[in-house]
């Protein structure tokens, strides 16, 4: 079989101008390199070709685009946001667009389809000939050809005048079950692997991936090593029992308790569990090469049924070595999730979020106040207080809330919502630092009494409440001396490790934990971290009500769809 040839070099801004209506051209030879220079310096000099080119340039960018199509066999083609953006004064024939039937308007003569694509919110407008439009229905993937050309409708300020259709995949409208109708999204959950296709649910896809590669970069900007801490663990990091147990599909049963397991073997000799955090193996990795983040999916088998619970969902969590108290780690939260909402507000995807149409689902947050929460997280100097100090707050109001304040317990959301509205003013996030010790997990560092007065003991912890959502992220410093860290397990009731595990005999008798412990014995600096539950925060950013609609595929107690 002959080899496929490579394709010309193309300029990125070249629009996709790309065959006559009858289909691709045939192949040509393999232009030389001077040739292809001879194009691109040709490109270069006719910059007008972008979208995003003034109207009075646009013939120009039409000549040069026409070049630049004859010297090559393929050219990519534009996304439908790219070309929504293209506002040519002129006619630039042979444009190719692909994407999905929205819908079909009907005509005496003609068609008006609304295609999309995934990459904006609004759709394109095509008009297709009624004798062409016979297979375009809704859901179907097609390839368009036409004349881009300026719209006399209100809608758009473009639109393409058709003059070829190529169905690539068929839909039969009658059948296919996402309709242009409202439909609830208790209904669509129900389709997990067809939601997607909703335009917002494809806004929010790309919110994702935007979010994603910003805060690489902001990681990458301040030297911390990105990492893949593993899925299965010996140990449940948090100690509350909520986790996920791993076997193989052909194991069978366990026996009844209190009965011997007999002959059989378990497929790791003990116990493993899908990770619910992965802290600890992250401190592992911090001594050996300093600051550390990942972006991990993590499992609890809570039976929870609230909009903000998820079994399956995606934890940023991060580790800083040679840190001497909470301070530094509080101001790296605040500094990445400013970086962030100023990264992105500005680009097309949040801009689609912001910046509403009928275009978008009717079931998310209101617009501006989806845009407070994006300049909230903005401002500079979020404020501090003190569990104390925040319980002592409540008590001054303890006659509106069902759940009373009392020092040692945990904060109620409603709690939560009255501390992000009154200290931070209902628009900044606001830390709650130095919880209780004994509702917060073993490894965290405890910290010196604040005042004679304090109720009980306390630690170097904080939890980051937003305005109208509670709680996103939280950290602490970590116990990084062998004995408190073995007292402080002792007392939350996790078995002491062996004296000497490297030297037991049968090295299956290890404690679970015991490798973590052993963190401490050798060079185990003063460090800490925080986790942020990563689909939370988006929710809030996107406006979305519960946490199940901003995943694709969401699992929750007595849901796994597909």
């Amino acid at each position: 079989m002959r080899p496929a040839r490579a394709l010309p070099l193309r300029p990125a801004h070249v629009s996709s101008v790309l065959t006559p209506s009858a289909g691709f051209p045939p192949r040509r030879p393999r232009p030389s390199a001077r040739s292809i220079l001879g194009i691109l310096r040709h490109v270069s000099s006719s910059s007008s070709s972008s979208p995003s080119s003034s109207s009075s340039s646009s013939s120009s960018s039409s000549s040069s685009l026409s070049s630049s199509s004859s010297s090559s066999s393929r050219q990519a083609v534009r996304p439908i946001a790219d070309l929504l953006r293209w506002k040519p004064a002129d006619k630039v024939d042979n444009v190719v667009v692909h994407g999905y039937v929205r819908s079909v308007r009907s005509m005496k003569t003609h068609r008006f389809v609304s295609l999309g694509d995934g990459s904006s919110l609004a759709p394109l407008q095509a008009v297709v000939p009624a004798d062409d439009a016979e297979h375009l229905a809704v859901g179907a993937a097609v390839r368009l050809t036409g004349s881009w050309v300026a719209s006399p409708g209100a809608g758009q300020s473009h639109e393409l005048h058709v003059t070829g259709v190529d169905v690539l995949g068929p839909s039969d409208a009658k059948t296919f079950p996402i309709q242009k109708k409202y439909q609830t999204p208790e209904y669509l959950r129900t389709l997990p692997h067809l939601r997607p296709r909703i335009p917002v649910n494809a806004v929010l896809l790309r919110l994702r991936s935007d979010a994603i590669a910003s805060l690489t970069r902001f990681f990458a900007g301040r030297s911390f090593t990105q990492t893949h801490p593993p899925i299965i663990t010996s140990s449940d990091c948090e100690g509350a029992g909520e986790v996920f147990t791993v076997s193989p599909a052909s194991d069978a049963p366990p026996p009844p308790s209190g009965h011997p397991a007999g002959s059989q073997e378990l497929f790791f000799r003990s116990k493993k569990y899908l990770t619910v955090s992965t802290q600890l193996h992250l401190e592992a990795l911090a001594q050996a090469v300093g600051n550390v983040w990942t972006l991990s999916p993590v499992f609890r088998a809570e039976r929870s049924d609230t909009s903000r619970h998820l079994s399956e969902f995606y934890m940023l969590e991060a580790e800083m070595t040679f840190v001497d108290g909470l301070g530094p780690i509080m101001d790296l939260t605040e500094d990445m999730l400013r970086s962030l909402a100023a990264g992105l507000i500005d680009t097309p995807t949040v801009q689609d979020l912001l910046v509403r149409s009928r275009h978008s689902g009717s079931d998310l947050a209101p617009a501006d106040q989806v845009r407070r929460r994006w300049e909230g997280l903005m401002r500079r100097d979020w404020p501090r207080i003190t569990y104390s100090d925040a319980i002592a707050l409540l008590r001054q109001k303890a006659d509106r809330f069902e759940h009373r304040p009392t020092w040692g317990a945990g904060l109620q959301s409603e709690h939560e919502k009255y501390i992000a509205e009154h200290v931070g003013g209902g628009e900044k996030p606001v830390f709650v630092t130095h919880y209780p010790r004994d509702i917060k997990a073993f490894y965290m560092l405890e910290a010196p009494p604040a005042t004679p007065a304090e109720p009980g003991p306390t630690v170097e912890c904080f939890d980051l409440l937003v305005p109208e959502f509670c709680e996103i992220a939280g950290g602490s410093m970590r116990e990084h001396r062998l004995e408190p860290l073995e007292a402080a397990m002792e007392r939350h009731g996790i078995s002491k490790p062996l004296p000497d595990a490297a030297a037991a005999d049968n090295a299956a008798a290890r404690r679970s934990l015991d490798w973590y412990v052993d963190l401490r014995r050798w060079g185990c600096p003063p460090h800490g971290g925080f986790g942020l539950g990563f689909d939370r925060l988006l929710s809030y950013l996107a406006g979305v009500q519960t946490v199940r609609d901003m995943v694709s595929f969401p699992r929750w107690h007595g849901r796994c769809d597909c």
